[in-house]
Order: structure tokens, then C-alpha cells, then sequence
């Protein structure tokens, strides 16, 4: 028999930010990425289309929440149990949600989970 491929339990992995990404809080306490288009492809877009050198991602209420909370130490399960005790039924599905954040966050490379 094959060994199946054991999926990762997302709620004992350690996100860290990546650390190039500048991020502001506005007022409200929403939080903006800024995210640096780097790269030769990006630099003839800038040029010839117009596009801009920096794009800024403005997170929801939750996501604003939990970016500052990614700290490299606390575990998703660290996290989601902040997220229940702020916002309590309007996070739910708590853990599918913040899970698929967190995977997002991954694909982008703005943050990784360890």
C-alpha cells in the first residue's frame, strides 16, 4: 500500500509576514499592503502601460485584525482564538476562514507558514 500524503494541520503552522511588505493603518484601523511590482516584466508595464511601481491592498476588518497578529511567534490556533474573543459569531466559520486567509496571504507571498 502507498503511503497516503499526510496534509499539513494548518493550525499548528507559524505565520510569518514577509518582511519586505510595507503596510500602513489608516484611522479606522484598516490595514494597506504595499506591495513593490519589482521585476523586468513589471518595469515595461510601468513604462509602456502605465502601470503603478506600488499596489496597495487595503485588508477588510478582519484581515486588518489579524495582520498585526502575525508575529512569527503564534500559531493559527493562537490567532483564531483572538479572532473568537474580538468578534465572536460574525468570524464564523472561524477556522475554515482565517485557514483560507492564511493560504492567500501564502500564494501571494506575503506571508508564509512555517
Amino acid at each position: 500500500m502507498k503511503n497516503k500524503k499526510q496534509k499539513p494541520n494548518y493550525l499548528e503552522m507559524i505565520p510569518v509576514r514577509n518582511p519586505e511588505i510595507n503596510w500602513t493603518t489608516d484611522e479606522a484601523g484598516i490595514i494597506t499592503l504595499e506591495i513593490e511590482n519589482k521585476g523586468v516584466a513589471n518595469r515595461i508595464a510601468q513604462k509602456l502601460l502605465k502601470k503603478p511601481r506600488i499596489t496597495y491592498i487595503h485588508l477588510d476588518e478582519n484581515g486588518s485584525f489579524v495582520w498585526p497578529l502575525i508575529d512569527g511567534k503564534r500559531t493559527v490556533m493562537d490567532i483564531a482564538q483572538l479572532v473568537d474573543e474580538h468578534f465572536g459569531e460574525k468570524a464564523k466559520p472561524l477556522y475554515e476562514r482565517l485557514v483560507k486567509f492564511f493560504q492567500i496571504l501564502e500564494s501571494y507571498n506575503f506571508a508564509k507558514l512555517n
